[in-house]
This record gives structure tokens, sequence and C-alpha cells, in this order.
């Protein structure tokens, strides 16, 4: 069999990806259940970050160790992948030596090499493009309380950043209407948009994205790298902070996401962030169930 790699939301089918989300809650209903499941006893993820990050690397480390094996972490300050060693290099040697690798990275060409290279399964865990893992856990998460993403109507308020255009990647994938609202200057990749064959669209305004919405969904308006342009970007958001009186324009049992971590009084509100309409810790948690089933995937 020929080896898979997940580095956008495209690389796996519709019917794989809706297998993963009920993987995903089959192995959580497990690890409440205090069952041990250890599919991958004895086998190794290298985790590459050339960015920090809290979710991603408890969530791909616990389940590791969860299903028996063991992760290691390689930052970019304690590898020869910072002193210049060519991207190509470092595939061929660690994916030699681990079962499968986890990036962490900025340009999304610098993970699209290193898998031109790898003899082992590559995950992308977040580019400046993509983030396709957090897909993962807000289908998962959309699905236990909701059911099913099919047909509904997502509003996505903000920076059409990676995450933007993973979830237009996911409007096509799980089959639901996406309308984004971003402020001109910070709009969706153009190209990423047009692939989404109809399912996303750009629209004038907050207001106009959260028409019929069955969830909601923001993301910090500087991500990381752009602190310098914390200032700016604060005055071209002004418009899109997801407030109550915005989740007012959505469909009443609505719901809200974010990937965090958040800015409370910047791109949400308190009382939206912390109110019922609010899943993003039952989002945070299914970083790992999610992934756990990615990995058995692409492992096994």
């Amino acid at each position: 069999m020929s080896i898979r790699h997940f580095l956008t939301l495209n690389d796996l089918s519709r019917d794989e990806l809706r297998g993963l989300i009920q993987r995903g809650i089959a192995l959580k209903a497990k690890h409440k259940a205090g069952e041990i499941f250890e599919p991958l006893k004895n086998k190794v993820l290298g985790m590459i970050f050339e960015k920090s990050s809290t979710r991603t690397r408890v969530s791909f480390e616990a389940g590791m160790v969860q299903f028996g094996g063991q992760a290691i972490f390689l930052s970019s300050k304690d590898t020869q992948l910072g002193r210049g060693e060519p991207i190509e290099d470092s595939a061929r040697v660690l994916s030699r030596m681990v079962d499968a690798v986890m990036i962490r990275t900025f340009e999304h060409d610098i993970i699209e090499r290193f898998t031109a290279h790898s003899l082992v399964p590559v995950i992308n865990a977040l580019t400046n493009e993509f983030h396709p893992c957090q897909l993962l856990a807000d289908m998962q998460t959309y699905f236990e309380h909701r059911g099913d993403i099919t047909r509904k109507r997502v509003a996505w308020v903000g920076d059409g950043n990676n995450m933007c255009h993973s979830y237009i990647n996911a409007a096509k994938q799980y089959d639901f209407q996406l309308s984004i609202a971003s402020p001109k200057g910070y709009l969706p990749d153009a190209t990423i948009l047009a692939a989404g064959n109809g399912h996303a669209s750009l629209v004038d305004s907050a207001q106009e994205a959260m028409k019929n919405a069955d969830l909601v969904v923001t993301d910090v308006w500087a991500s990381m790298g752009q602190e310098e342009e914390q200032a700016a970007r604060e005055k071209a958001f002004a418009d899109y902070q997801v407030t109550a009186d915005l989740m007012a324009h959505a469909n009443s049992d609505a719901l809200f996401m974010h990937c965090l971590p958040a800015h409370r009084g910047e791109e949400v509100a308190a009382d939206v962030i912390d109110g019922q309409q609010s899943v993003v810790w039952d989002e945070a948690e299914n970083r790992l169930h999610s992934q756990k089933a990615l990995l058995e995937f692409l492992v096994r």
C-alpha cells in the first residue's frame, strides 16, 4: 500500500474524512470508559515544531502515549533543521527512524518538500496556508452536538487565513455552505476559494455571513508572526468582532467555535466564547481524539 499523507483535507476522500469523524468519536468513548487501546504500540511520531503550540503538542504527544507509542519533540533550535540542513535531507533521515512525522511550520512549500522525500506519513499540524488537523476536531465537535453538517450553513468572520482556507476545503469535502466575511486586504486566497467549487463565498459584512448560520467560527486578528501588524489589524477588523448582537443574526441554536488561543474583547466577546452557544472546550479536547483517528488511519 502506498504511503498516505495529510497536508490538506483534500488529501483524503469525503468518505475517508467522514470515517475519521466517526472513528474519533468512537476513540473518545473508549478513552472516557478507561479502555486501554494501543494500536500503535512501539511506534514513534516525530514532531517538528518551527512554530510553537500548546494544543498541537499536547494532543499529538498524549495521543501517541495513549496508543502505546511515543512522540519525539523536535524544534528548529535543537536540531540541524535550524542550522541550515536541507529539508530534503532531514526528511530522508528522519523518515528512516520514525513511523510518522508531524510538522508545524511556516510556508506550505516546506512541508511539501519534506513530504516528497519522506518514507513515512507526514501530517500538517499547521502552515501559513492550511490547518487541516483543527478542522477534523471542528467537524467532530459539530457532529457530536448537532449531527451531520451536510447542507448546513457556516459563517467565517475575520481573517482569511489558514483556518479560513481549511474551512473552504471542509465546505467542499463535508458538503456545507460557507459564508466568509473578511475586510479588504485580508481576504482568503482567490485560488483556494475558487477550488471550493461553489461551497464557499465572500459576503459584504459579518451580519450577512451570519444569516441562517448553524455554526459561527472566528480566529485571532493577528496570528503568530504578525504581532507587528496588531494595531493595523485592530483597526481593519473593528467591525468583525463576534458579539452577542452579531450572534443574534445566526440561527438560535448556532454553535460558536474558535481554534484558540482567543483574545476576549478583540475577535470575540467574553460573553460569546464563555456563553452557552460556545463549544470551544469540546473543540479543543477533540484535537486529541480526531488526531488519534488520523494517526491510526495513516500509520496502521
